[in-house]
């Protein structure tokens, strides 16, 4: 069979069904064999919404997303959207084409370094060189994807790879494989779990910290087991939400520079932290040198470089947090725990000295009371919410309470505007049966909303909500905190009116502009089962409780309201203030 087609067979061996691209020059024999397939193909409208899209697909699911892009600018534009998915650990496949082996380092049309463009942000490269190599290279691409600490993996196609003769006979698909030093460490070392359960019986204040790792490794439930049995409150990052339920005495919400008081409070205080598959990034520890000061550290994690990387860990443990979770719990059903009631009433009183206020009646509406809304709205079913990267990303992981694992879509690590939109697409295809709501802010929503064709085009049915301020909020707060309130270039201006553009698209489209008609037109949407997009008008100088940059994280601060001040520029003060040159004889 041709390559292209040994391409189409080698996906479909490791159970793909659907991919997500954009077709140029140098993927068409490959897209002529997709034209012969079972796959399903979303021919989205940028290469980023692939990546995001399949991004997207893999957190809902769980199983790798595939993307495909061409050469040159279809593999620029991967880029970001792999970066994305390196930055959250997400088992992604990004696919692109290349000018022909014999072409390449000659500038040929279309042609890119792709490799180097993708080496520093995947966990492995791979450009194929012959026909011969596609069985094994996609076998281990899928192997590495998928194991250990996920991430993305990418594949170099050069065009005569996908023209060229692949004896099957000789090279079946699926390949078996042998991959020399790569065997991720998955079981926990028998005498760090022991240290880890002595440490346990001698805490008088311990604190989980569930990160992103126990929703990846479905480390859920003995999350779940091990808290309740010791009686230990859980903390989580932006990427572990939803890993514990969030309405559960022991939950203490989101931790670090946009955390609960509580949460905060409590690590700072705790004299032992059990840190479950998370990265201690600066959003989380603030000043690491005052990070839990007085607490020793258990640091759970598949991936060894994480361990000791930003805080001092005084019990390492390497191994997949389901495995390592499930021989803590039978080594602690036997342990004489301290008693910790003085501990739980401490946390009782910071969770009910921290309750936020929600119900808002002002208008222009306030995001917390959107929040509660959406939230009654979406009790007992199953839905999955995607966000975009700014303050709207911040009131959902602040305020609304997750109870289920893979129901937070975020781009934590990299913090990527233009994620929320396209992800809600992949997450959608994954998880046809859930309700999937995108929260995004005006700015972050414009980076995509090209995708509006893709969702009219296949009849996708997210609800898209915009929180519509007219300001990059998130650095508007910023500048008013810390640059002494001067707002450089973050008002968006009147353009566009995002009903009117929905609407272009063949999307239904409604505007909220009042707490009375939230609840309303938010369930009309939902219960649309249709592509819907609401415009929801919210106040620009609400802003959220932080931490600064750096600071101990008990440190939280109320930002005092700052109006906006627009500062128009048109086309005519740009005319008045360029160089004259002089005229140019042609």
């Amino acid at each position: 069979m041709k390559g292209s087609e040994a391409i189409i067979k080698a996906l479909q061996a490791e159970g793909v069904k659907i991919v997500f691209g954009y077709p140029g020059g140098a993927v068409l024999p490959l897209y002529d064999a997709l034209y012969d397939s079972d796959l399903i193909h979303i021919l989205v409208r940028h290469e980023q919404a692939a990546a995001h899209a399949a991004d997207g697909y893999a957190r809902a699911s769980g199983e790798p997303g595939v993307c495909i892009a061409t050469s040159g600018p279809g593999a620029t534009n991967l880029v970001t959207g792999v970066a994305t998915a390196y930055a959250d650990s997400s088992p992604v496949i990004a696919l692109t084409g290349q000018v022909p082996t014999k072409l390449i380092g000659n500038d040929a049309f279309q042609e890119i370094d792709a490799l180097g463009l993708f080496m520093p942000i995947t966990k492995h490269n791979f450009q194929l060189k012959s026909t011969e190599e596609i069985p094994e290279t996609f076998r281990a691409a899928f192997e590495i994807a998928t194991t250990g600490r996920p991430g993305p993996v990418h594949i170099d196609i050069p065009k005569d790879i996908q023209t060229g003769e692949l004896d099957i006979k000789k090279f079946p698909i699926p390949a078996k494989i042998d991959l020399p030093g790569y065997k991720p460490k998955t079981v926990g070392h028998p005498l760090q779990i022991k240290k880890a359960i002595k440490a346990i019986a001698e805490a008088e204040k311990p604190v989980i910290i569930a990160g992103g790792g126990v929703i990846i490794s479905g480390a859920h439930e003995e999350l779940y087991r091990l808290a309740e049995l010791l009686k230990i409150p859980v903390a989580t990052t932006l990427m572990g939400k939803g890993a514990f339920p969030e309405d559960h005495p022991l939950a203490l919400g989101m931790l670090g520079m946009h955390g609960t008081k509580a949460a905060n409070y409590a690590v700072d205080e705790s004299d032992l932290i059990i840190a479950i598959g998370c990265r201690f990034s600066d959003r989380v520890t603030g000043n690491p040198e005052e990070f839990a000061p007085n607490a020793k550290i258990i640091h759970i994690d598949i991936d060894p470089a994480e361990i000791g990387k930003n805080v001092r860990v005084d019990i390492p443990i390497v191994g997949d947090a389901k495995n390592v979770l499930r021989d803590l719990l039978i080594g602690a059903t036997s342990i004489n725990y301290k008693n910790r009631e003085e501990w739980m009433e401490r946390i009782r009183y910071l969770k009910e000295s921290s309750i936020p206020m929600m119900d808002f009646n002002d208008k222009p509406i306030k995001p917390q009371r959107f929040v509660k809304e959406l939230m009654n709205i979406l009790e007992g079913k199953r839905f999955i919410i995607t966000t975009d990267v700014g303050q709207n990303q911040m009131w959902v992981a602040h305020y609304f309470k997750l109870k289920y694992p893979r129901s937070l879509i975020s781009s934590g690590g990299l913090g990527t505007m233009g994620f929320g939109f396209p992800s809600a697409i992949g997450a959608k295809i994954a998880r046809p049966e859930a309700k999937v709501i995108c929260v995004t802010g005006d700015g972050g929503f414009l980076m995509n909303s090209q995708e509006l064709a893709t969702i009219a085009e296949y009849d996708i049915p997210i609800v898209i909500c915009i929180f519509d301020n007219r300001t990059l909020g998130m650095v508007y707060q910023w500048q008013n905190l810390y640059y002494n309130k001067r707002q450089s270039e973050v008002h968006l201006g009147e353009s566009p009116d995002f009903v009117k553009l929905a609407e272009s698209y063949g999307v239904r489209a409604d505007r909220i502009t009042s707490p009375e008609e939230i609840r309303e037109k938010l369930e009309k949407a939902i219960k649309s089962d249709e592509p819907y997009l609401l415009d929801i008008i919210i106040d620009p100088a609400e802003a959220l409780p932080m931490v600064p940059p750096g600071d101990k994280i008990t440190n939280i601060i109320q930002p005092e309201r700052v109006e906006p001040k627009i500062k128009k520029v048109k086309f005519k003060d740009i005319e008045r203030v360029r160089v004259e040159k002089e005229s140019v004889s042609y």
